[in-house]
């Protein structure tokens, strides 16, 4: 049922609901790293038994330096770790003797180089069987992907280059090959074509394991929060197959890159060092790029969130090789102009805008314009007095509210280090009940107006500070945390479901 809200203020289209935020790394099970497998499935079937609507991830592309989902090698590709090998086993790929030889897997984090290690071992192993038995349904399926697919030939041949350099970044290739020459790329995908298929095949196999998992979720009234990063990792595939779309110089290396100033994640803003894009050439193309962007994810997605939304407003321009993000300036983005096109050639845009840090008049207007909700987050709501808007009595409708994301503390971990005023506000806030602060936030959000309250998932298992997602401006110990297995019980099933019902926002499926 939809909610009563204000008559000054538009109506959500979005039903009253509650969320999970956990990606899919985060899952037990999948061989060291979680995977598109039973235990996804067994999680949507928790979703779905506590009445819970949305299941919230991160970025799923492919991850380079440092894993950040938000340095990812393709604006479009999926990430091979995700793959669940079992399902391997069914189509005769890999044995169960394949998998009995697995390396003992750290249990409550994600050990990259080992995982990675293992599974693309594994991998291979699929791909040569797959290569070498006559199986005419699947190769026909592999061939309609490989030729239907716009994006796949550019990045198949871009992580075929990366693997036969060591994995360097292609701005250290031969410069003919850094240059997309059309005659070096003819000769090494012609020399390379082994390896240019193992990564189609690595791609079809993600997107069809990802598309059955959907269709799980979906028809469990489960329904997806997907992420796209505005910018885009420097070492991608989309930088270095289409320049013209970047502000680089004349030998490709960015003229300046992205982040933010100071806020409240880093004193000294947070140096990203994406490049930046060449906004009047995607005008110029229509946003072809961003078209294409958007609908590709909303395949995987049923809800996106927008992350920096106001980079689209206006985008913090910091000069090529700055030691820290606190002297750049701000430059206009693209505006309506990429929304109205946006909306005139994919309809209706399932946008949840990222509104955080310095919102200005113009973010904001960009925001009304289209009714896309924002987002507020709880740990913010207690400086700055009772006005502060991430304040759960300040909450429009329309947006989306959380305890925090993957880029803060968990509750319990925040709580626990706050300055000694906000966590005094915040204890008179709660009506003096932060015995178990983790729980009292998550129902403080869940008891708000927002339409959609999301947690993540280490609050509603109250985990302290060691469980953290990620550490903006940092790098190292970041999107290792994983849940341990059988973390899920029945008194944690009974209390999710509990506070989704009394609070209206249990999932009602039609």
């Amino acid at each position: 049922m939809m909610t009563t809200v204000n008559s000054t203020e538009p109506e959500s289209p979005v039903q009253r609901s509650g969320g999970i935020l956990m990606h899919i790394s985060s899952l037990p099970g999948g061989h060291g790293i979680g995977a598109m497998g039973h235990s996804a499935r067994q999680w949507v079937d928790f979703l779905e038994e506590t009445g819970t609507v949305y299941w919230q991830i991160l970025p799923l592309n492919p991850t380079g330096y440092g894993n950040s989902p938000y340095q990812g090698l393709s604006a479009f590709a999926g990430n091979p770790l995700f793959i669940n090998l079992e399902d391997l086993c069914e189509n005769g790929w890999l044995s169960r003797e394949d998998l009995a030889g697995a390396p003992k897997f750290p249990l409550q984090k994600v050990n990259f180089p080992r995982t990675t290690a293992w599974k693309f071992k594994l991998l291979r192993r699929a791909f040569e069987r797959f290569r070498t038995r006559r199986q005419p349904h699947l190769s026909n399926e592999f061939g309609q992907f490989k030729h239907n697919t716009a994006w796949l030939q550019d990045f198949t041949l871009f992580m075929a280059l990366r693997e036969a350099f060591n994995q360097v970044s292609w701005s250290q290739w031969p410069l003919p090959l850094r240059l997309r020459d059309a005659q070096a790329l003819a000769d090494f995908s012609s020399s390379h074509s082994v390896e240019v298929d193992f990564q189609t095949f690595l791609q079809f196999l993600f997107f069809r394991q990802w598309q059955s998992l959907k269709e799980y979720a979906n028809s469990h009234g489960v329904l997806l929060i997907g992420d796209i990063p505005i910018f885009m990792g420097f070492d991608s595939a989309e930088v270095w197959a289409q320049p013209h779309l970047f502000q680089l110089d004349a030998d490709r290396q960015p003229l300046a890159v992205a982040g933010v100033p100071p806020d409240f994640f880093s004193a000294t803003g947070q140096l990203w060092g994406n490049p930046l894009y060449d906004w009047q050439a995607h005008k110029q193309n229509e946003y072809d790029w961003w078209v294409s962007r958007v609908s590709e994810t909303l395949k995987t997605v049923d809800l996106i969130r927008l992350d920096h939304f106001r980079g689209f407003a206006g985008y913090y321009r910091i000069p090529a090789g700055a030691a820290t993000a606190e002297h750049g300036e701000w430059v206009d983005g693209p505006g309506s102009s990429l929304f109205d096109t946006l909306q005139a050639r994919l309809g209706s845009l399932p946008f949840i805008a990222e509104d955080l840090g310095i919102i200005t008049p113009d973010v904001v207007a960009l925001r009304e314009k289209y009714q896309f909700p924002g987002m507020r987050i709880l740990q913010f709501a207690f400086s700055n007095g009772t006005d502060n808007a991430f304040l759960p009595h300040n909450y429009p409708s329309n947006c989306v509210a959380y305890t925090g994301t993957h880029d803060n503390a968990t509750s319990i971990g925040w709580f626990k280090n706050a300055p000694e005023p906000e966590k005094s506000f915040c204890a008179s806030y709660l009506g003096h009940h932060t015995q178990d602060i983790a729980r009292e936030m998550i129902r403080t959000v869940w008891q708000s107006h927002a339409q959609i309250a999301i947690a993540p998932m280490q609050d509603f298992l109250r985990l302290g500070t060691w469980a953290r997602m990620n550490m903006p401006a940092t790098i190292g110990a970041n999107w290792q945390w994983r849940m341990k297995p059988g973390a899920i019980n029945d008194p944690l099933d009974n209390w999710v479901r509990e506070i989704n019902t009394v609070y209206d926002r249990a999932q009602v499926i039609n």
